[in-house]
């Protein structure tokens, strides 16, 4: 039997194409393989949203060709968003690659994998279009399901307009179909994927949006829970904070990436918002839900970006009071307008320094929302083991860990919460659906 490794860098639409293509090479007759070094077919999914990505791709390719000198029969293939520039260029530069294709082309890779003959006799590639091929030997219990690809935003420092192209919505029945063969498998949890979910269905024949898609997942049978990512500020609907604040299954947690605390970086950055748009949009998600957790997305750095107008922003997260703040320091990403258009200009200690002290400010106020968490008893869809403890996270999306001498896994048990930290929480369990009303046992 072969053995494939599949290597993965990047956003959870990343991880969602790597669940697809598992389910392609377990349906090929490949085995999983943890060890880069030891597989017989190495797949790289790629990101290059940020340079420190890039600089990964491009070590990790290096050591692969070092790889291929000493077992020439070794296969390597490249897919995701590194693969979106000039192929030919590509194939120059890596020739030590057997196979680019783009995300999502899985039909590329099968159409390969039969060229290389394989696959067993009699063997069929999925339709990873379908919930057979998506599913596939690769359900887990909480599942990452793409409903929108690309992006028609355009920010100026954001590539993924390049690297995926515009706006393509999945049908309500075709996502529906997916996430039933999810249940089926064992999935109990799964989260709605796009660069910007709230764009989703308008380029649909009826203009179904994520609110009524939604709608139509709540009834499946043996799901427990949904959540979905990333929220644009400037496109979320007041339907959709009352749909999400009344449908039982839709978790209170949020990404909304706010990017600057500053009207005229967020104008360089053509968000499409002011700063005052976003503090009111927060409020009316908390009016709807009070104990919703809310995420965010910060960049230190933007070109021409001054002191002042980093405390703006500074200032601004320790107002709204995220519960996680996702900090990067910019990167001029080639083709973005913001690259074409501006100077890297702000130093790089100046965003190193910048950087810190959102981290340092997160942590003190991650901490203190997670200590309101003490004593309180809150629901826990266990995801696994690690170091002799289970973990799984809260509707609210806390990270918590538990001990029991049962197999919590895919299961809902109410914890009791003992001790908290910026980044988890841990407890003990009172309640458990494993010995007291059946659950959902995971058997993916």
């Amino acid at each position: 039997m072969l053995h494939y490794h599949l290597w993965t860098i990047g956003c959870q639409m990343n991880q969602a194409e790597s669940r697809r293509i598992a389910g392609v090479f377990a349906s090929a007759g490949y085995a999983h393989e943890p060890q880069l070094d030891s597989a017989d077919l190495v797949v790289l999914n790629t990101c290059v949203v940020r340079q420190s990505a890039e600089d990964r791709i491009l070590g990790t390719l290096g050591l692969l060709a070092g790889m291929k000198k000493e077992r020439p029969r070794m296969k390597i293939a490249v897919t995701g968003c590194f693969t979106a520039r000039d192929g030919n260029e590509l194939r120059s530069r890596f020739p030590h690659v057997d196979l680019f294709f783009g995300s999502g082309e899985y039909g590329v890779l099968e159409d390969w994998l039969l060229q290389q003959r394989t696959p067993p006799i009699g063997t069929h590639l999925p339709d990873t279009s379908t919930c057979a091929g998506a599913a596939e030997s690769t359900a887990g219990v909480s599942a990452y399901v793409p409903i929108i690809h690309g992006c028609n935003n355009f920010c100026t420092y954001c590539i993924v307009p390049y690297t995926r192209g515009r706006e393509i919505s999945r049908t309500p029945a075709e996502v529906e179909g997916e996430i039933r063969c999810l249940v089926a498998k064992g999935t109990r949890e799964v989260v709605l994927l796009g660069q910007n979910v709230d764009s989703y269905g308008h380029d649909l024949p009826d203009r179904p949006d994520l609110a009524d898609l939604l709608e139509r997942l709540e009834p499946i049978e043996g799901l427990q829970r949904i959540r979905f990512l990333t929220n644009h500020p400037k496109d979320m609907t007041d339907k959709l904070i009352s749909t999400m604040a009344r449908l039982g299954k839709v978790c209170e947690h949020l990404d909304l990436a706010l990017q600057s605390g500053d009207n005229d970086i967020l104008r360089a950055m053509a968000r499409g918002y002011a700063v005052d748009d976003f503090v009111r949009l927060v409020a009316r998600i908390r009016d709807a839900m009070p104990r919703i957790s809310i995420a965010t997305d910060i960049i230190v750095g933007f070109p021409g970006e001054t002191d002042e107008q980093f405390e703006s922003t500074f200032s601004l997260l320790d107002q709204i009071r995220f519960d996680v703040v996702h900090v990067a320091a910019y990167s001029p990403r080639p083709e973005t307008i913001a690259a074409r258009k501006y100077s890297d200009s702000v130093p790089q200690q100046a965003k190193k320094d910048r950087l810190h002290r959102i981290e340092e400010l997160q942590a003190r106020i991650a901490s203190e929302i997670n200590a309101t968490y003490v004593q309180g008893q809150y629901e826990v869809l266990v995801e696994g083991k690690k170091k002799g403890r289970w973990f799984g996270r809260t509707r609210t999306h806390k990270l918590v860990f538990f001990e029991s001498n049962s197999d919590c896994l895919g299961h809902l048990v109410t914890v009791e919460i003992t001790k908290t930290g910026p980044w988890a929480l841990q407890g003990q369990v009172v309640y458990n659906s494993i010995s007291e009303k059946g659950g959902f046992p995971y058997h993916g």
